[in-house]
Formats: C-alpha cells, sequence, structure tokens
C-alpha cells in the first residue's frame, strides 16, 4: 500500500493548502488507504481531525467526493474552512434559496466542484439522485456513520439507503466516520460498506486532558450545585446539557438572573434564533448555552472549558460525544454530570414512546402485504393511518428489508409543479428534434394553473410511453439550468415482495420483538449511565471498556480524585419492567 510519491504529494497538500506541519494521529493510515482505493472505517474520538480524512484526498482524486452528513452546522463549518483555502466545495441543502441552488448545481455539472456536501435525506430527492448518475464519484465519505447500525444509539433508516446508492453509483471508495462506535457497531459498519478489518482505523477514545466528573444531587438541590460550580471555577466558554426544551429556557433564565452571560438553545428555536446564538458562542470567551442535543453538532470551538450535564445523558454513546466538544486545543476541561434518579424515568419513557402497539404492528403488516407483489407506500400517510410516529414507519419498512422480506426499489415523487423562466421555443432550442419533441410531449400532459404547471408523473409516462426516470431526469436536469422553478410533492417509497409469507401474525410477531429488544437496550444504555455514575473505580477507565478499550486508572477523574460516588438505587424500576402493551 505505501507510495512514496503519493505520499509526499500528501504531506504537501497537508502543508502547503490546509497549513498543518504534521497529520494528527490516524489521519495518514486513512488518506493512504483510500488513495490506495480501499474504503475505510474511521472511529477517532470527537474534535480528532476527522474531516481532513475526506477533504485531502479528494483534492488527489479524479472526480467528485460526496460527502453525507445530517449536520448542516458542520456543513457550514466545512465550506467557510475550505473557502478559505480556495478549494471548490458546495452544499445543497433546503435553507439555499433557488439562485444558490442553480450555482450549486451548474458548478456540480461543468466540474468545478471536487467536494459536495449534502444531508441523508437528500437521497430521497429522485431528481438529485438521478443528476448524480451524470458524475463520477470517486470518493463517497458517511459522517456519523454509526447511524447505519441497527443496534447503534442512533440508528437512522436514511442511512440504509447509502450503501444501494454507493452500489448503484459505482462508488469508487467509501470512507465511513463516527465518534462513537462500540465494537458490534463498528462490524455492522463494515459488513455494510465491505471495509476488510485491516482498514479499519481506531485511534482510541481516550482524551487525557478531559476531567470527568460525577456529583450526586436531587431535583431541588441541582440548580444550587450548577450556580456553585460556576461560582468556584474561571469562566470559560460552557455547555450545559438538558432534555428538554423548557428545561433549556428555564435553567438559562435562572443563570442570567445570577449574572451570567446565557442563552437556551434547542430545535424549537426558529433557525436565525439558533445561528445567532450558535455565532455568539463561537465569538464568545465566557458564554454559557444551555442546550438540549440539539447543540454542539459540528461545532468547532477549540477553546470549551466545561460541560455539564444537568441531566443525565441518554448514553454512553452521547456522553462520550457530547464531552468530546470540551477541550479540543488540549487544555485542562471540566467535564460534569448531576446525576439525579428523577431523570431515569424520563430518558426510559423516551424509549416507551418509540414502541408501537403489536396490535398496530399487526395492522401494518395486513396493510402492507394486501398491496401485491409491487407496492408504493406514502410514509406519512402509514404513519397517520396506524397512529405511529413517522420514524416507527421507515423503521418497521426498514425490518422488513433486513430480513430480506421486501426489497426497496426507490424513492420517487408521484407529481411535480413547475414554473417556466422562459419561452418553450428559447428553451428547447439547445436540444436536438429528438429530445425536443419528447419534452413538447412531457409539457403537453401538464395541466397549467394560476401560477404553476402541474405534471402527474405516472400518468405521463403512460400517456407517452416513456419510463418515468427519464422524465423525472429531463425534468430535474431543466431544473439544474435554471428553466423551471420545480416543487414536488407525494413522496411515495416503492418496494417488491420477496417473500409472501403466509403467517402474517408470526411475522408480526417478530417485528414486535425487534421493537422490544431495541426498548430493552435503549433502556440498557440509559442504565449504563447509571452504572458509570454509581460504580466505584475510575470513570475513564469504566467508560472506554465500554468501547473495548483497555487502560488502567486515569488518575484525574473525580472517582481517582477520591470524590465519593452517588448511592446505589439510582432508579427503582426492575431491569425488564415495562409499559403494559397497547
Amino acid at each position: 500500500m505505501p507510495n512514496p510519491n503519493r505520499d509526499e504529494a500528501a504531506r504537501v497538500l497537508l502543508r502547503d493548502v490546509f497549513g498543518f506541519t504534521e497529520f494528527l494521529k490516524g489521519q495518514e493510515a486513512v488518506v493512504g488507504r483510500l488513495l490506495a482505493g480501499r474504503s475505510v472505517l474511521a472511529i477517532f474520538p470527537t474534535g480528532a481531525g476527522k474531516s481532513l480524512c475526506y477533504q485531502l484526498p479528494a483534492l488527489m482524486l479524479d472526480g467528485l467526493t460526496l460527502v453525507i452528513s445530517p449536520l448542516i452546522a458542520l456543513m457550514k463549518d466545512q465550506l467557510d474552512f475550505l473557502a478559505a483555502r480556495s478549494i471548490p466545495a458546495a452544499r445543497l441543502d433546503s435553507s439555499l434559496d433557488r439562485e444558490t441552488t442553480l450555482g450549486v448545481y451548474d458548478a456540480l455539472n461543468n466540474g468545478r466542484l471536487k467536494l459536495l456536501f449534502i444531508a441523508p435525506e437528500r437521497l430521497n430527492n429522485e431528481r438529485f439522485t438521478r443528476s448524480l448518475e451524470r458524475h463520477n464519484i470517486s470518493l463517497l465519505a458517511i459522517d456519523e456513520a454509526h447511524c447505519i447500525s441497527e443496534w447503534g444509539h442512533n440508528f437512522r433508516p436514511d442511512y440504509l439507503k447509502i450503501a444501494q446508492l454507493a452500489k448503484d453509483l459505482k462508488v469508487e471508495r467509501v470512507l465511513c466516520l463516527t465518534a462513537t462506535a462500540t465494537p458490534k457497531v463498528a462490524q455492522d459498519v463494515c459488513d455494510e460498506f465491505r471495509v476488510a478489518g485491516d482498514d479499519l482505523v481506531h485511534t482510541g477514545f481516550y482524551r487525557p486532558n478531559l476531567r470527568p466528573a460525577v456529583t450526586p444531587t436531587d431535583g431541588e438541590q441541582r440548580d444550587a450545585v450548577l450556580l456553585s460550580r460556576l461560582a468556584k471555577r474561571r469562566r470559560g466558554p460552557t455547555i450545559v446539557y438538558v432534555t428538554l426544551q423548557r428545561t433549556a429556557e428555564r435553567v438559562a433564565e435562572a443563570l442570567i438572573d445570577a449574572g451570567y452571560p446565557a442563552r437556551a438553545y434547542h430545535a424549537g428555536l426558529e433557525n436565525d434564533q439558533r445561528s445567532a446564538i450558535q455565532d455568539a458562542f463561537m465569538a464568545s470567551g465566557d458564554m454559557i448555552v444551555v442546550a438540549t442535543i440539539a447543540f454542539g453538532m459540528g461545532v468547532d470551538k477549540s477553546n470549551i472549558r466545561y460541560v455539564y450535564h444537568y441531566n443525565l445523558p441518554k448514553s454512553l454513546e452521547s456522553y462520550s460525544q457530547e464531552i468530546g466538544r470540551a477541550g479540543r486545543d488540549g487544555l485542562e476541561s471540566v467535564c460534569e454530570m448531576l446525576v439525579c434518579r428523577d431523570d431515569v424515568v424520563v430518558l426510559e419513557n423516551f424509549s416507551y414512546g418509540d414502541t408501537p402497539t403489536a396490535e398496530a404492528v399487526r395492522e401494518f403488516v395486513e396493510d402492507v402485504f394486501g398491496r401485491g407483489d409491487q407496492f408504493v407506500v406514502p410514509i406519512h400517510e402509514l404513519s397517520q393511518r396506524h397512529d405511529m410516529r413517522i420514524l416507527v414507519v421507515k423503521t418497521l419498512l426498514t425490518y422488513l428489508e433486513l430480513d430480506g422480506v421486501i426489497r426497496s426499489t426507490g424513492a420517487f415523487y408521484s407529481s411535480v409543479k413547475f414554473q417556466p423562466q422562459k419561452g418553450s421555443k428559447e428553451m428547447l432550442a439547445r436540444f436536438d428534434a429528438r429530445r425536443a419533441e419528447f419534452l413538447r410531449q412531457v409539457f403537453r400532459q401538464a395541466k397549467k394553473g394560476k401560477t404553476w404547471f402541474a405534471l402527474d408523473i405516472d400518468a405521463t409516462a403512460a400517456a407517452i410511453s416513456s419510463p418515468r426516470e427519464r422524465i423525472m431526469a429531463a425534468i430535474g436536469y431543466l431544473e439544474e439550468q435554471g428553466d423551471l422553478i420545480v416543487q414536488a410533492s407525494g413522496l411515495r417509497d416503492a418496494y417488491r415482495v420477496l417473500k409472501m409469507l403466509p403467517d402474517r401474525r408470526q411475522l408480526a410477531e417478530s417485528l414486535m420483538e425487534r421493537f422490544w429488544r431495541r426498548e430493552q437496550l435503549d433502556i440498557a444504555r440509559v442504565r449504563n449511565v447509571v452504572e458509570l455514575a454509581e460504580q466505584p473505580g475510575c470513570l475513564t477507565r469504566h467508560m472506554l471498556a465500554y468501547f473495548g478499550e483497555s487502560r488502567d486508572d486515569c488518575g484525574h477523574c473525580s472517582r481517582c480524585a477520591g470524590h465519593p460516588r452517588p448511592g446505589r438505587g439510582a432508579t427503582d424500576r426492575a431491569p425488564d419492567a415495562r409499559p403494559p402493551d397497547g
């Protein structure tokens, strides 16, 4: 695998373009494997330089590097970083205006982009995926890759489409990135993307400058404990993590009343409010953000001195990720968890809320398999009909795919609306006679409204005897060229039945068992946090063991410093208890 000329070229780019004199731990191993044409899973702690692992190879590979990330904040930060180094990169997301979007497509279609950032949900955009087929994707980078694993702490069904996309687009190599993966989750990711065992690069989770601490408290004392900690310690950029939005607002108000520069941050705020808070935090030397987990993902601030968990984190994976945002400058940073038994019930109830009733699952199975060998499902309609969250519907369909019972044949829109930006004569003039006639046939099927033309895709395909894929590709191309403003509607997911099982009740029961197992796994994750807080030994060693890493006592966590642990019994519920079904 070593190639002296290639490796030297990478080091030159590292110095001259990115401004770094040395690779960080693990980066060179990842870059070398990718440049040799191999797919890689990189498990690096938060803030350990995962982004460079695809940014640098992108400049040395011939085609496009496509980066899939659920974090718009991360995309924005990286684009600023890349723009400062004159590296051609862009993002596509729903926050962009039309002119910016057209500019991105123009740069993409004319080969001026080296990196394109998208969210996983964009893979549901049929016009976009058709557009990708025209490009050579030399590297597919997947951030938060643990979301691919059914047993990961943040399983997202949309991520399962990425592996099939990589195959469909004949992607040359894949880079999977995560900061939180247990050995089982890492194996799932490697299996899904065909990453060889030698191509898993794991740098370890240990950060010697972090000072983990656990403090027992109760609901009434918690505010006083937090204020006491803030008063005794030198001020610095601080994140206080809470579970609920209303808690974020209340605690931030209490800190403001005590004279601290605090702001609440959560998903209930408008986008411009969240952006303003994040910008203020990035510029401040002592601001406190009281936040739900919506904050911190993709925030690249090196001098965060304190991370407090006002409420218990929902898992050790979440805890590791959240405290990993502290001390990226290598200086000492305190990460303190306030342990209160009241939090356990709240977190467990979140898990119970993600589990459907057995009756709803049975009705769902009968509905889906009553649609024939090939069927189309409108996710929102199924959600309303069976009184399930949309995520639960997607997860059920994903489980059926994982079991080989059905297979996705793609997501598509049933209809589009469009507004022409040019006259049809001007629009069609650049096409040859055959293509121009095809577009005329498509346009003749559109129904004119006051300001929009409406087009039923399937009806049009039948009327002009043309594949719907060709029609969508044509509409997408005209949109990219600025000839049309397009709005798609009626998102549908299409599936093919691979096994028509005679006993649907048994299938429903097996699906329900899967949800119950996952529920128990989520509850076990909460208990892992409690166990960390209650165990008498080194906090760092105990947490690292969970991720499959072995080391001696750290010597600097609160337990190693001799501070008392919370008493046993942080939760009174039996491990296998759950509310009755239905």
